[in-house]
């Protein structure tokens, strides 16, 4: 990865190591003059190890300061041990801010953030037990609420407004009278039929001391006081949790009179997201508009037909299909329903299941007032108990409760419970309807956030006053910077270089730094030939081929193939038979009539089982061929092939550059919400050169939502033997960009995983430490900033230019972490990355650290656009997001639960391992682009 200049290779002794133990890496910037930074929380000792047949291992005149001698080997099998010690003893914690960077012009932003002022002194933190337990949040604050209001305590609430977080956590300004054991409460509330009585015991837990979290706001503490942001946190959203629909740390409303239907029984409602957040002298309250799917509160008959697409329930005079009723019991399942048929009593249920007959023939065991127990229809039972009688007896029913108690309610007399949140995946077309909804020029984002901090009116919340909180309506004012892009650099006779404006930059005139010469190919048509004609892939290869010309990647004569075909089941006979027929086949150009299972396919059976480079296209752009397009398809060819599109100009990059340096990207894609049996993934990539321009990838399947990436350990060591192989040299430095880790998780991720590189490290070699940097990047965020300024705002949405970078003001009061839009807003509001850096051997000043990413960015090979994250972390959720279509699913869904077919060991975690391991063929190149 560094270049092969003087200086460049540095040996690594086979001395003992020798461990720093020293938790916070700051001071002056790297460098690469040649000595090697400190190294902090070595892990354990190993033999010295090589490469059979890589060469020999450090001569005499290497050293582990980095400094002098030849580019001894790396690698061996890894044996030796860790010291269990050192891994149980050392807790790594993140560095202080080194300084806040300065390159870069001055732009004048507003932050969605508004200053909490708070009281000084301290709170008091009881802990709240409510029996009968496992209530909804909704109820324990109904009970809170109607305790606290009642005359008959008022001698411990008096003049008091007690903040419940809707579980165990309640807080008051001033203590309460009670004894320091507990106090037990009786509250009854009214319910369908009977009241209801709760018993509510109340213990004093804790003093919240403000003044800790007053000097750890103005740096005077490393340690955030957590319990003080968490009460700040509930005394903020206790009003809101009452009067709106809470989801995660957003608020949602019911949208009366202004519905927006996502179709298929969704809808979407439009909210407020709220969120309280240490910031540099001042806590802030971060406030930004959200919205989210929910079903539509609807009879669960006319939600039947919005999700199988009946246009008329009148019309469905016929039983449900299988595959109809399978498609309405994954919608419905784990879903509340209401009941209407038992008058102002409307008994909620969750729905377990839908029944495969229907009512009028579904019977279950009925037992008579004389004890004796008969079969009896649904259908009959509703005819004779309620005096109904069914107008849709040939539907199924519902199964409701606990599956094995066989309680059935036909469809006809339940409705959609309200504000049930979807968390299943839209489609494609919803989602397209959520976006169309929910975009909006940052301008108007701007005044939307504005307008809902004006109507929430803080000031005047009595709880807020009763606590002494006073929240600043201005949003926060900051100086931030707009860095300088760097320069590309193409190929070719013209070695042309291109300077991004706004984010964007033109690849017309310039040819790939390295592109690849393609003789032998194939291309395969899944779309029918009335979709897709012979003289469409005839005009369509005739364009790919100029345009691929043009670009430095000659496609050279006819395919060597050119067949339909039809269906997933032709894909594995197809491929073979042109690995086996086409010695030398370097492309497979697969057309697709759009969103299809033949995809996941292809993919499986030419990254994993044959090793071969495919491309697929929509028959639309087949059909109807731009220039746009077939660049956008050349770009991904080339690297597919292992060629280079482009680097940046060396002679810009950073000084990390001067020495060997290897930057990582990892991140974990867990399935979707609700789905509680397929595995997370863990996926990590490496650069394999010196620009960085090549990518290897490795990839595992780990436990069902295990955000800490297991096997980093492996991982890692076989990128960097790998990054040995490909270069000759071993890095010095290690980048590591974490995308997809939540600040809650920050700590556990940084002790296991930056313990794993070192020890992936110092096992391949005794005594090997390079420097490590570990940056996590956040897109899940709500902050968005804003121009104060109009002359500012670029594009039709007014967006932030890209480059824009801020440190200040909104930033963590101690820690290394920076906000920064890399990529130039298109449609709705930009929203810039969150980096915090939780490890530094490397002493980057904020400005190395803030342009290696914007950098970095710029690398991605897919678009002539630099992107929102880093391109190695972006190709990590590339790489985890394309195993999930190696992992086929070989599950059968019969609507009462799913069923494994075929042999259940294809579902253990060796078979599931053995459908992402990629062809050795396949892993040479940068497949996932």
């Amino acid at each position: 990865m560094a270049s092969k200049t003087p200086g460049a290779p540095y040996g690594i002794s086979n001395g003992p190591t020798e461990v720093v133990h020293n938790n916070i890496s700051n001071g002056s910037a790297a460098n690469g003059s040649g000595s090697s930074p400190p190294v902090v929380g070595g892990v354990g000792d190993a033999p010295p190890l090589s490469v059979g047949g890589a060469g020999s291992s450090a001569g005499p005149g290497s050293n582990s300061s980095g400094s002098g001698g030849a580019g001894g080997s790396i690698g061996g099998s890894g044996s030796g041990h860790s010291s269990a010690s050192t891994q149980h003893l050392i807790q790594f914690e993140p560095p202080a801010r080194p300084g806040r960077g300065s390159e870069g012009r001055c732009i004048s932003l507003r932050a969605n953030h508004f200053e909490i002022r708070m009281p000084k002194g301290f709170l008091h933190h009881y802990d709240v037990s409510i029996t009968p337990e496992k209530c909804p949040r909704r109820v324990n604050r109904e009970i809170i609420e109607t305790m606290v209001n009642s005359m008959h305590y008022q001698k411990y609430f008096y003049n008091q407004k007690p903040v419940f977080d809707g579980r165990r956590n309640m807080y008051t300004r001033e203590p309460l009278p009670i004894s320091k054991e507990k106090v037990e409460l009786e509250v009854t509330l009214p319910g369908e039929g009977k009241d209801r009585v709760f018993r509510v015991a109340i213990k004093h837990v804790s003093e919240v001391s403000l003044f800790a979290l007053e000097e750890a706001l103005g740096g005077h503490n490393r340690h955030i006081p957590n319990d003080a942001v968490i009460s700040l946190d509930v005394i903020m959203r206790h009003l809101p949790s009452m009067s709106y629909t809470p989801v995660g740390r957003s608020f949602f409303q019911n949208p009366d009179g202004y519905e927006n239907p996502l179709g298929g029984g969704r809808e979407v409602w439009f909210g407020f997201h709220q969120s309280v957040r240490p910031s540099q002298w001042r806590m802030m309250l971060n406030i930004d508009v959200s919205a989210t799917a929910f079903y539509k509160a609807q009879s669960v008959i006319d939600f039947m037909c919005e999700v199988l697409d009946i246009s008329d329930k009148n019309e469905q005079r016929r039983p449900l299909t299988d595959s109809q009723r399978v498609k309405f019991t994954k919608e419905i399942k784990g879903l509340k329903v209401e009941i209407t048929h038992c008058g102002t009593m409307r008994r909620k249920y969750r729905v377990c299941n839908v029944t495969r007959r229907p009512s009028q023939t579904q019977s279950f065991p009925l037992q008579l007032d004389t004890g004796a127990t008969v079969e009896c229809t649904v259908a009959k039972y509703f005819q004779e108990r309620y005096n109904i009688r069914l107008d849709y007896p040939h539907l199924p029913c519902l199964q409701v409760g606990q599956e094995q108690k066989h309680t059935y309610l036909p469809l006809e007399v339940c409705n959609m419970v309200a504000g049930q949140r979807c968390i299943k995946k839209l489609t494609d077309m919803q989602t397209s309807t959520m976006i169309k909804a929910t975009a909006r020029s940052a301008p108007d984002r701007e005044k939307e956030i504005n307008n809902l901090v004006k109507r929430a009116n803080f000031n005047a919340d009595p709880h807020l006053q009763m606590f002494g909180i006073n929240v600043n309506t201005r949003m926060a004012e900051i100086q931030g910077r707009v860095i300088p892009a760097p320069k590309i650099q193409y190929g070719g006779r013209t070695k042309a270089q291109a300077s991004p404006q706004l984010g964007v930059w033109d690849m017309r005139g310039k040819q790939f730094f390295s592109g690849i010469e393609i003789k032998v190919w194939a291309i395969a048509c899944f779309a029918p030939q009335r979709i897709v004609r012979e003289e469409s892939l005839r005009l369509f290869t005739l364009q790919l081929q100029k345009i691929s010309n043009d670009a430095g990647m000659p496609i050279l004569g006819q395919p060597c193939f050119c067949k339909y075909a039809t269906g997933q089941d032709q894909v594995e006979p197809m491929f073979r038979y042109l690995k086996n027929t086409h010695a030398g086949l370097q492309l497979i150009v697969v057309v697709l009539p759009g969103k299809t299972p033949v995809y996941a396919e292809v993919k499986r059976v030419g990254d994993i089982m044959f090793g071969l480079a495919t491309q697929c296209v929509q028959s639309k752009n087949v059909n109807k061929t731009s220039p746009q397009t077939l660049s956008n398809l050349c770009l991904k060819i080339n690297v597919k092939l292992g060629g280079i599109n482009s680097i940046i100009v060396p002679s810009v990059r950073p000084a990390v550059f001067r020495e060997p340096v290897i930057f990582l990207g990892a991140d974990v894609t867990h399935p979707p919400a609700g789905d509680k049996t397929k595995p997370s993934i863990a996926a990590v990539v490496a650069s394999m050169d010196a620009h960085p321009s090549r990518y290897s990838a490795t990839v595992r399947v780990q436990s069902h939502r295990q955000e800490i990436i297991h096997d980093l350990y492996p991982m890692v060591r076989d990128l960097l033997l790998q990054f040995y192989r490909a270069t000759r040299f071993k890095p010095t430095r290690i980048i590591y960009y974490r995308d997809g880790v939540g600040e809650g998780q920050f700590l556990n991720v940084l002790n296991h995983e930056l313990r794993a590189i070192r020890e992936a490290c110092v096992k391949l070699e005794l005594g090997y430490q390079p420097g490590i940097t570990f940056i996590v990047v956040q897109k899940r965020h709500h902050t968005r900033l804003f121009c104060a300024d109009k002359k500012d705002q670029m594009g039709k949405s007014g967006n932030i230019p890209a480059g824009t970078t801020v440190d200040q003001v909104i930033t963590h009061p101690t820690e290394f972490d920076f906000y920064l839009c890399s990529h130039a807003g298109i449609q709705g509001t930009s929203r810039p990355s969150h980096y915090h850096v939780l490890w530094d051997d490397n002493r980057f000043s904020a400005d190395d650290i803030q342009n290696l990413t914007y950098q970095l960015c710029h690398t991605y090979v897919r678009c002539t656009r630099s992107v929102s994250i880093p391109a190695p972390a972006y190709y990590a959720h590339l790489v985890a997001f394309r195993a999930r279509y190696h992992l086929v699913e070989k599950e059968i869904d019969s609507g009462e639960g799913s069923q494994k077919s075929g042999n259940s060991d294809e579902r253990t975690p060796t078979a599931m391992m053995r459908a992402v391991t990629v062809h050795p063929e396949t892993l040479r190149v940068m497949y996932f682009a």
